[in-house]
């Protein structure tokens, strides 16, 4: 006993190593984090027989993978606003309705004509590769430059379809079973309707139930997170017991809803959810890949191979097509979506659910099914997720060439900030809700958002992804605070900058760092530094770094008073000099100063 929960404890420790260090190094060297994780699963189960799933947690490991398939497709739905679905201009549901029936038909021609499976299993398996699945695509859009609009359409699709796909296999399945007892099909579908309906309003009534307590009071705050877990997964077991396979569509629906009544509770516990997601991903892939059996892949074929291209590049494809045929979705992004469809766990996990009962009902090619949905969630991973930043390229399919900054409030100051960062080819958008203090920027021709930034709406009109930093420069050292604490979970706590003195901690007036942006400057000027300097006519100033003249150099040509403010990388990204934080410039690197008026220009600098 002893022995197993050891073996327990250290698999759960490597996959959690495993897994989420395979995260890290996609984040260093941008390669797709999917494939990563897959890889790490291989290495660490089948190769180094360092993590054996299905020894070590034995009956567990099912239901461990449905929970937290559950938990990551609820997180998904709570990600799915309908505002967002306008802008798909009616994709998705197209998808759905369409993409869905077309794909089932396509899929089962190809499974039977071309990998060779007897109809009813090919029938079946053409169901559940009706997924895409947000285990997979949401890695993928997440390090990838994709354009709002098809970026909206793969995430809905994903998350939407991950449950249809499930439905369709239990309809073929449960007709399969109940034709030798006399069931017909109509009755087969009746059924499997009547317990969706009934999943999806067990959804949206917990849904309801949620919205109707969190903002009432009638549960704490600590509580709020554990609460929500806990009913994800009440959700999810009640929904199965009636019907199996029913409990993925009724946390999605629950998903939705909550995302859809505004809740300012749900913000709250925002990162809570998305670090849960992330492990649960990282976990999940590394379980998955891990329990690849090398002696399965042997039955591997030369027509398993036909069928993985006709799947990638038929199937999907006319799918797409057809289904988005006649709509405003620009050609482009009609390609892109064709060509986009990583499967994951979802058809692996039902595969591998369907092979044993498939057997039992006498359909010898059900053992195939694991062979297949292995080959075919490697395949797409691999393909998809190494070309899709090349393909959007190519398709021209991809939000701004190079992320850039977003300031918030037009000041002298910032609109002097963004004039030099132009120049330096960054690109720069100011926000304000005063029409009157964005007219010299407009007039300027730097781009400007007008409306309060901390509205709702300005996840609808303002595509955050195009930014890698943001800066809140009003004069308001409180509000600017709160700009960066609302910011911080999106565009991440090391990438919000302010005005304001940070390294004043004992003074009782100041906000705490952990409430506050990084301050702008080493010196952590505030607001009135500021405008002092600017009546003063402090001016920005460029310096590239060379060999010649580096960063000691760059030091020493300083003014007494002036102040490095931030570091734009050959790559195009951008480091301030804060209290916390000094980068250290390199060759090619280019340093934005604020010096004095009379401060002559030092060999290096800009004319």
């Amino acid at each position: 006993m002893l022995r197993a929960m050891h073996d327990q404890a250290l698999s759960i420790a490597l996959i959690g190593i495993f897994g989420i260090g395979a995260q890290w190094i996609a984040w260093r060297t941008g390669w797709p984090a999917i494939a990563l994780m897959l890889a790490a699963g291989v290495i660490s189960g089948p190769v180094l027989h360092l993590i054996n799933p299905e020894h070590v947690f034995g009956e567990l490991l099912e239901p461990m993978v449905s929970v937290a398939v559950a938990l990551i497709l609820f997180e998904g739905g709570l990600s799915l606003n309908f505002r967002e679905l306008r802008k798909t201009d009616g994709a998705v549901t197209r998808l759905v309705l369409l993409g869905a029936p077309i794909g089932w038909i396509l899929g089962a021609v190809a499974c039977f004509y071309v990998a060779g499976l007897v109809w009813p299993v090919a029938i079946l398996f053409a169901g559940i590769l009706v997924v895409t699945g947000p285990t997979v695509v949401l890695p993928l859009l997440r390090q990838s430059n994709v354009a709002a609009r098809p970026r909206a359409i793969l995430k809905w699709e994903a998350i939407v379809n991950d449950p249809v796909g499930a439905l369709l296999g239990v309809v073929t399945y449960e007709y399969l079973r109940r034709a030798g007892e006399g069931g017909s099909l109509a009755s087969v579908i009746f059924a499997l309707v009547a317990a969706a309906v009934v999943a999806g309003l067990i959804g949206w009534l917990a849904a309801r139930a949620l919205g109707w307590a969190f903002p009432r009071g009638h549960v704490p705050e600590y509580l709020k997170a554990p609460v929500l877990l806990v009913a994800v997964i009440g959700v999810f077991v009640l929904s199965n017991a009636i019907q199996q396979e029913t409990g993925l569509l009724a946390v999605t629906i629950m998903g939705v809803a909550l995302a859809n009544m505004r809740l300012d509770s749900l913000r709250d516990i925002q990162p809570f959810k998305e670090n849960v997601t992330v492990l649960l991903i990282s976990g999940v892939f590394v379980i998955l890949s891990a329990s690849l059996d090398f002696e399965a892949l042997r039955q591997f074929e030369w027509r398993f191979l036909a069928f993985l291209l006709v799947l990638m590049f038929l199937v999907r494809p006319a799918t797409v097509l057809i289904s988005l045929a006649f709509t405003k979705v620009p050609w482009n992004e009609r390609l892109l979506v064709a060509w986009i469809a990583p499967r994951g766990i979802v058809a692996v996990a039902i595969s591998g659910l369907f092979a044993l009962r498939l057997d039992r009902l006498g359909y010898s090619d059900g053992s195939i099914l694991v062979t297949l949905s292995f080959a075919v969630v490697v395949a797409t991973i691999l393909f998809h997720g190494f070309s899709i930043r090349p393909v959007a390229r190519l398709l021209k399919v991809t939000g701004a060439a190079e992320r850039g900054l977003l300031i918030v409030g037009a000041t002298p100051f910032s609109l002097e900030l963004a004039t030099q960062l132009r120049q330096l080819e960054v690109p720069v958008t100011i926000a304000d809700n005063s029409w009157q203090r964005l007219s010299p920027a407009r007039h300027a021709g730097i781009p400007t958002y007008h409306g309060e930034i901390l509205s709702e709406a300005t996840d609808e009109r303002l595509d955050l992804a195009q930014f890698q930093v943001l800066a809140a420069t009003t004069d308001n050292e409180a509000y600017n605070a709160l700009v960066c604490t609302e910011f911080a979970p999106e565009v991440g706590r090391d990438n919000v900058y302010q005005l304001g003195d940070a390294s004043n901690d004992e003074d009782p007036r100041a906000l705490p760092e952990s409430l506050r942006g990084r301050a702008l400057f080493s010196a952590g000027h505030g607001v009135e530094d500021i405008i002092q300097r600017e009546e003063q006519g402090w001016t920005f100033r460029k310096t590239r770094i060379s060999e010649q003249f580096d960063f000691d150099a760059a030091k020493a040509s300083l003014s007494e008073g002036g102040d490095m403010l931030l570091l734009l990388r050959k790559s195009g990204a951008l480091r301030f000099f804060t209290h916390a934080s000094r980068p250290t410039p390199q060759p090619g690197d280019t340093i934005l100063t604020y010096v004095p008026p009379s401060k002559p220009k030092p060999k290096g600098e800009d004319e």
